[in-house]
């Protein structure tokens, strides 16, 4: 019962206040006066904690070694909390933590001090004793010091209506610091008055020279002491120490009732965002972090402080009004101790929460603030004040029951040395000084002086005070432009510019161009090249940069115009100022009137009477109109751009003067700003809803040009993926960020730098497969990187590094929503709403819905309504700005938009509510909102509940038939999921088998006219009844794995990961790699099986069966990946490794070869004629069908891998693994892997040439779904024959037939609401349709990854083309996208057809580019038409590049025809070469014969060309050979620029798109537009 009492009240808010209070508050009752004073005796311990200073620099500069916050907090607490705990058990109460050091107090009857005395020397020892045999985890040393003093305290209760804080004062304060101060490690040292008060004859003491106070030796009691009964006695006088039926707590407060006016109380001692995180019901230890602040120590000696009563007032009036300045700057004091004879206040800026952009400069204004009004204060001697910035551990330490919000690091440590050994001034360090942004006369260096305890300061500035100095000169922008550093992503924001200058110069109105942007998206280097670009004659360009200053200093930024525009700037002295100004202002200003400049420009003109008389007011507008009449003059001789940077911070008077400039003198202003804090003035709206006013919105800058920056900075030709990943991310678009976070990574010795190897000398290994560097975009390299370019460097990463960032971007947030981002941090970078309802600690639906809508609003979450709306906005990239004419994007600052707001909220609400999924707009906030969990805060505990809420979806969509990724995978590693069995599913279902009497037909190895039409009608039967049947044949929705993958498979890995189940994390990475893999991700199928690959060695001793199957899982899946990455040598190898492991051994020699051969043919014979047998035998255990659906994956890859190679032996290793992948299906009993085996067989006896046994395969495959009901499964199997069927037809050159199977392949896909088989029966229909050329053909490779549906239209005889600045911009946006990089053919078939363009328009240097690009793509060669047909275009511009040779008559030209004849012969002779493809091979063979002069084989190779083409009805190489033919052996001849003449000729893409070209026009030039590499040699 007492267990449960006390759970129920440590769930108690007044119980959670009290934590952070120590008895001397909890129970005090104290006067509601303010300053209040309290007298008693007692007492006092200090304690000092070596160590933890350095830990937390440690950790905070190992934060890239995968270390930080939370092996700190763990390491902090487990010593802080132990010694919290002694002191706890011995009576004591911890008055305060500060940093690394904790205050303890036994507050006793003057008389009881004595025996107390002998208790804190005995709770001191034991401290002592946890420490002499530790040693840290993290192997450094921690050792404490401590001080006792005893004797008359008081203290001292101040603050305002919404703090109080609380300070312990007088001599035996003063006493205990400097008895911990004469400590050395280990050591307890007693003041003079504890040690006259303390039991003499109980303590052994050691004398310190030329000091009263001693050092405890050990205590000595008497043989017949007995401490427990001593200890008992004393604890008796102690008011709250636990006792009775409390006995066993270590504090009473713990049991604390509910008392709603002691807890108003004490929460005014509480820091609001632990208040926060109270009355959210946070996770105890949420805020503990290592996290950037800026630390403000604030020091107050006083004339005389022996007396609280005395020193109290001042106190009491400094700290209102340091609170009432940190609230305005979102500061917090921390921390209030007397300190060294003086009372010290310990402010931060940035907690969480409350961080600010300027929070630097808020530091500076509050220090001066604060500074200036103590300074006045009565009784204050000196004030002091340290400022400094960087990072600390800022978190809650100490123990469970006892502890406080704090902050620890060298920092903190700094600015309290600079606060003391700079008295009587405001100091900063350099972190500070040049992240305040402030000019550089707003301090001043300091001699440098040796600090205890700081080894290396850095410069100390002095800050002289943050009032405007009108300083000529010093307020320019400074031009620092690079010629070899380009503004990079800002083109489009340049051009706008040059277009509206141009329009000004041309005009006689004023212009003006305002570009905003948040701080650091390099506003002020567009400027910099703005003044770059707008010299020239005639105008004139005056460029300045305001400070935050400028706001508070009237008329100062038309001060420094005018000061420019009259030759002011360049005076070195006063009177050379006056003489400029009476010679400029003479005509246009009466004598009498010259003084009015004196103020404003700082001269000395002689005041007269009438000016003296004049009203501020009056003055102002004399001033205001002879500025504009200057102005009107000068604007006649030259023209004037004003450029501004920071214009947030012109002033109100200028802002109303430039609003009337801009209406009577023509100017061009041009100016940067950041988003207005608050409303603008009425002068500065009306600028912006001015008609010549542009306001150009900045957006972040495109990842290509985070690259370029990168690689530019760095002077390297490369980074590392991850690199460029993290830098795109963290940096979100922000260049300022991008370098940040670069300094960081040099300043943690993180980037490594090597020389560049070629692509071609680098041995590819399964480890370097995608150590790929992403490289600069090509319009970079004009600019060089100074170095020699065999001397290229790229950077890479150090070893063990993993990346995370520094930065959390949450601080502006509410506690209540940074709780919210955290648990979705948990959860991962997409999630759903019930699952982070699910795991959200007691907040109700309404409550987490209206903090989702919120954070949608911040741009933190996006919300979609299913997977589909989540891809398309993925593929999206945010525009890097935004134009917008009058400021029509302004006008919620300018006109009131509360109720707006509201029911904007109100809409978003909704719109979460339909929503499903919700996904983190920027990887970085989940990633660094996860990295702030802390091992002690549940996380665990919530992983386990997502994983349990995710596991029961963890399978196949509905529409794939919910079964495992890996098939059978779970059966095999007895994972169990809550899903059906699929044999119950199968048993469950009706057979509807559909019969036909095609069999009878299929007799003969030809299809005839009557077979065919069988077979089409077949299909179109099946397409009806997909159309009309009841049953559930047609899924309702279209296939969900991609969702799937990214809300439930990959967050179980990462759970499972978290939590340390292995076996599980290893299970989910490998269903993610093979789901990857279904997707076409190659890329991310390689980073999770490298993560699949390190748990499989961490669980290498288990040498289970189920362990057996996930290696096998393993290697077959890197084996598909090298497949897939054109990588044969490596894929054969982990093939090979996998079949050893299913225990299928693969013959690596001729004689185990072929005698495997008979094993397989006689298990064939048996399999084939004793069909029926098999069918009626009971069918393979699930265990035994996840190894043989493994092994048919091996033996269908394993045949395609050997049938690339030349060597003749070779096929009959490709003929073995072919007949063992049939043998293995067969085995399997199911219906898929039958046919796909089938399928296969015959492919590769088509391709090696076996007519009559290919025939038989298909005619079996044919068979087998003729017998299958008519069921979704059967139809995707039918579907998938249809589609496999024509793209086997494609491939042997029958086309007619190919499009007919692929037409309905297309229509069924498309019914099954299968999208990606859908899109790739596109690619080669299209194909198809091509070549026959009867057909208008609407596709692109986008359609591969976008989900816009791609429709095939039968409109005869008709072509339409693409302009190939389309393609050459869609190459260039996609080059870099990771599934069309990783596809082995893509994009070299794209760089091959560039490359031939330009090679007909005799641009040979952008050929190379693109010709070394796809010949480096190459030897990645896979058995597939994608590649086949990339190979012939590749070939294509080899023959084009020939032809030069030979033209230029180049030495070498004969041997490139000669290798290059004989890689076309090499090509035709390959087994995966289909036969479609011959006759452009052909053709091409023929083309290098007769460049070389070999007409005879010219004739042979046109002649079997043309014979091939009649054979497969291939129209359109038969038209391109007849035209070679005419243009060969006749007389008609081409003219040289006949290619570029008939481009020119061609009508416009929008004039096609739109109907309005007669397609007959076009029809003349399509063979020549797409072949004409044949032009007449002689």
């Amino acid at each position: 019962m007492n267990t449960r009492r006390e759970l129920e009240s440590q769930d108690r808010a007044i119980v959670k206040i009290a934590a952070h209070l120590p008895d001397l508050i909890v129970y005090g009752d104290f006067s509601p006066e303010r300053p209040s004073v309290d007298n008693f005796d007692g007492v006092l311990m200090f304690v000092d904690i070596s160590g933890f200073t350095a830990m937390t620099e440690k950790f905070s500069t190992a934060m890239y070694m995968d270390r930080g916050a939370e092996q700190l907090v763990e390491i902090l607490n487990h010593y802080i909390s132990a010694i919290v705990e002694k002191v706890l058990i011995f009576g004591g109460d911890i008055l305060k933590f500060a940093g690394d050091a904790l205050l303890a107090l036994w507050k006793v009857e003057r008389k009881q001090l004595k025996n107390i005395i002998t208790v804190v020397i005995k709770c001191s020892l034991e401290i002592h004793g946890l420490f002499e045999t530790q040693e840290s985890e993290e192997g450094l040393d921690i050792r404490v010091k401590i001080g006792l003093a005893a004797g008359h305290i008081s203290m001292l209760v101040f603050g305002d209506e919404t703090r109080n804080y609380f300070l312990v004062i007088g001599q035996a304060v003063d006493d205990v610091r400097l008895a911990q101060n004469m400590a050395q490690v280990n050591d307890v040292i007693l003041s003079p008055n504890c040690w006259q008060l303390c039991d003499r004859s109980m303590i052994e003491i050691e004398r310190i020279p030329d000091q009263r106070a001693v050092k405890v030796i050990f205590l000595k009691p008497p043989p017949s002491f007995n401490f427990d009964e001593f200890f008992t006695k004393c604890m008796a006088f102690m008011d709250y120490y636990p006792s009775g039926d409390h006995r066993n707590l270590l504090r009473l407060a713990c049991m604390l009732e509910s008392d709603p006016d002691l807890e108003l109380s004490l929460q005014k001692y509480v820091m609001e965002s632990i208040l926060k995180q109270i009355d959210d019901k946070q996770l105890r230890g949420y805020l503990s972090e290592l996290r950037p602040v800026t630390v403000m120590f604030v020091n107050l000696m006083f004339k005389d402080q022996d007396k609280a009563e005395v020193i109290g007032s001042a106190i009491q009036d400094a700290c209102v009004h340091i609170n009432s300045v940190l609230r305005v700057f979102q500061g917090q004091i921390n921390k209030v101790f007397m300190f060294d004879k003086g009372c010290s206040f310990l402010c931060v800026f940035g907690f969480p929460g409350e961080k600010a952009p300027d929070e630097v400069t808020h530091a500076l204004e509050s220090a001066v603030d604060i500074f200036d009004f103590c300074s006045q204060v009565h009784k204050i001697r000196t004030v002091s004040i340290g400022v400094t910035s960087g990072i600390v551990f800022c978190g809650i330490v100490g123990h469970s029951v006892r502890h406080e919000y704090t902050v620890i690091g060298q920092k903190v440590n700094i600015a309290a040395r600079m606060m003391m050994y700079y008295p009587g001034i405001v100091t900063c360090d350099s972190v500070t000084y040049n992240g305040s942004n402030l000019p550089a006369y707003f301090f001043k260096e300091l001699p440098k002086k040796v600090m205890k305890g700081v080894a290396d300061s850095g410069p100390v500035y002095q800050c002289l005070g943050l009032n405007e100095k009108v300083m000529f000169g010093m307020a320019y922008l400074i031009c620092n432009r690079n010629e070899r550093y380009p503004l990079l992503g800002r083109e489009e924001e340049i051009k706008y510019f040059m277009c509206t200058m141009k329009k000004f110069l041309m005009s006689n109105c004023s212009q003006v161009l305002m570009y905003e942007g948040i701080a650091g998206y390099g506003k002020s280097q567009i400027l910099v090249e703005i003044e770059y670009l707008a010299q020239g004659e005639n105008h004139r360009t005056i460029a300045i940069v305001l400070t935050k200053i400028s706001f508070n200093q009237n008329f100062y930024t038309i001060q420094i115009l005018m000061a420019n525009v009259l030759g002011l700037d360049t005076c070195k002295h006063y009177k050379e100022r006056q003489t400029n100004l009476q010679s400029k202002v003479k005509s246009l200003l009466d004598e009498k009137f010259h003084c009015l400049l004196n103020d404003i420009f700082h001269v000395q003109f002689p005041i007269s009477r009438e000016v003296s008389k004049m009203s501020t007011m009056r003055k102002q507008k004399q001033l205001e109109a002879l500025f504009m009449k200057i102005l009107e003059q000068t604007v006649k001789e030259e023209r004037i751009i004003f450029i501004i940077d920071e214009g947030q911070f012109i002033d109100s008077a200028s802002w109303t003067f430039m609003e009337k400039l801009i209406r009577s003198v023509p100017i061009f202003i041009v100016m940067s700003l950041s988003p207005f804090a608050n409303t603008p003035c009425a002068a500065a709206s009306a600028i912006m809803k001015n008609r010549n006013t542009t306001y150009v919105t900045l957006g972040p800058v495109q990842p290509k040009d985070i690259l370029n920056k990168v690689c530019l900075d760095l002077s390297v030709r490369g980074i590392p993926k991850e690199l460029d990943t993290y830098l795109a991310e963290g940096s979100c678009g922000i260049p300022f960020y991008c370098e940040e976070l670069l300094k960081n990574l040099d300043h943690h010795r993180v980037l490594v730098f090597q020389a560049m190897e070629s692509e071609e000398k680098t041995n590819v290994t399964w480890n370097n497969l995608f150590k790929n560097f992403a490289k600069p975009t090509e319009d970079l390299k004009t600019f060089t990187f100074g170095v020699e370019e065999e001397n290229e460097e790229v950077c890479n990463l150090a070893s063990g590094v993993r990346l995370k960032n520094l930065s959390p971007p949450l601080d502006s947030m509410s506690l209540s929503h940074q709780m919210l981002v955290r648990c979705a941090a948990i959860i991962g970078l997409t999630f759903t709403t019930e699952l982070l309802f699910e795991i959200l600690p007691c907040w109700d639906m309404k409550m987490m819905i209206n903090a989702l809508a919120t954070l949608v609003e911040s741009n933190v979450f996006d919300c979609f309504q299913n997977g589909k709306e989540l891809r398309m906005a993925l593929e999206k990239n945010a525009a890097s700005f935004e134009a917008n004419y009058r400021s029509l994007s302004l006008k919620p600052l300018i006109e009131g938009m509360d109720h707006g707001e509201e029911e904007e909220l109100r809409e978003l609400e909704s719109e979460v509510i339909q929503c499903h999924i919700i996904r983190f707009c920027s990887p970085v906030m989940q990633k660094t909102a996860y990295e702030l969990w802390l091992k002690d805060q549940k996380k665990k505990a919530m992983h386990l509940k997502c994983a349990r809420f995710l596991e029961e979806n963890a399978h196949r969509c509905d529409p794939c038939r919910s079964g495992d990724f890996v098939p059978f995978h779970h059966f095999a590693v007895d994972i169990r999921l809550n899903t059906l069995d699929l044999d119950t599913i199968r048993k469950m279902v009706k057979s509807h088998g559909f019969r036909s009497k095609l069999f009878s037909f299929l007799i003969s190895p030809n299809y005839g006219e009557e077979i065919r039409e069988k077979i089409l009608s077949f299909f179109d039967i099946i397409i009806t009844k997909m159309r009309t049947s009841e049953d559930d044949v047609i899924p309702l929705e279209s296939c969900q794995c991609e969702e799937i993958l990214e809300i439930v498979i990959m967050p179980l890995a990462h759970h499972f990961l978290a939590l340390g189940e292995n076996n599980k994390a290893l299970y989910y990475f490998l269903e993610l790699v093979s789901a990857y893999l279904v997707l076409g991700d190659n890329y991310m199928a390689y980073l999770y099986l490298n993560e699949g690959e390190r748990l499989l060695k961490i669980l290498k001793k288990d040498k289970s069966w189920s362990k057996t199957f996930e290696w096998a899982t393993f290697f077959t899946l890197k084996g598909q990946v090298c497949f897939n990455m054109g990588q044969m040598v490596l894929a054969k190898k982990m093939l090979r490794k996998a079949l050893k492991f299913l225990n299928r051994i693969f013959p690596y020699n001729l004689i185990s070869l072929f005698l495997q051969t008979r094993v397989e043919k006689n298990r064939h014979f048996h399999y084939v004629n004793q069909n029926q047998q098999a069918q009626e035998s009971s069918p393979p255990g699930k265990k035994r069908l996840a190894q043989l659906y493994q092994q048919t994956t091996c033996f269908s890859l394993l045949w395609q891998i050997y049938s690339l190679n030349f060597f003749f032996h070779y096929k009959y290793y490709c003929h073995l693994a072919a007949l063992m992948q049939v043998n293995t299906a067969l085995e399997t009993q199911d219906d898929f892997q039958i046919i796909k085996a089938y399928l296969d067989y015959s492919l590769y006896q088509h391709l090696a040439g076996y007519e009559d046994v290919w025939f038989k395969y298909e005619v079996m495959a044919m068979k087998q779904i003729f017998n299958l009901p008519l069921k979704r499964e059967s139809v995707e199997i039918m579907t998938y024959v249809a589609d496999r069927l024509g793209y086997i037809k494609l491939l042997m050159g029958h086309l007619d037939l190919a499009i007919d199977l692929g037409s309905r392949a297309h229509k069924m896909w498309s019914l099954l609401r299968n999208p990606n088989k859908h899109y790739l029966v596109l690619c080669w229909l299209c194909k198809s349709l091509f070549l026959k050329n009867s057909h208008l053909v609407v596709a692109t490779y986008g359609a591969l990854w976008t989900d816009k549906v791609t429709e095939i239209e039968t409109s005869p005889q008709s072509f339409v083309y693409r302009p190939f600045e389309e393609c050459l911009q869609f190459i260039h946006q996609n080059e870099d996208n990771r599934i069309l990089k990783f596809q082995s053919g893509m994009l070299l078939g794209l760089y091959s057809c560039i490359a031939i363009w330009y090679a007909r328009l005799q641009e040979w240097n952008s050929f190379h580019v693109f010709s070394n690009r796809a010949k480096n793509l190459v030897s990645r060669r896979t058995p597939t038409a994608l590649y086949c047909i990339s190979i012939s275009r590749y070939m294509e511009g080899q023959v084009l590049y020939l032809q030069k040779q030979i033209e230029e008559q180049s030495e070498n030209a004969q041997d490139s025809g000669v290798d290059l004849l004989k890689n076309l012969e090499y090509l035709v002779a390959q087994n995966t070469t289909g036969p479609v493809f011959y006759p452009r091979l052909y053709h091409l063979m023929a083309y290098v014969c007769i460049l070389m002069g070999e007409g005879q084989n010219c004739d042979l190779f046109l002649n079997t060309a043309l014979q091939l083409c009649e054979t497969q009805g291939n129209v359109l190489e038969k038209c391109w050979l007849n035209m070679s033919k005419e243009w060969w052996y006749s007389n008609s001849e081409l003219t040289e620029d006949q290619w570029l003449q008939t481009l020119l000729n061609l009508p416009s893409w929008e004039k096609v798109a739109s109907g309005k070209v007669n397609m007959q026009d076009v029809q003349k030039n399509k063979f020549l537009m797409k072949v004409n590499i044949l032009d007449n040699p002689f």
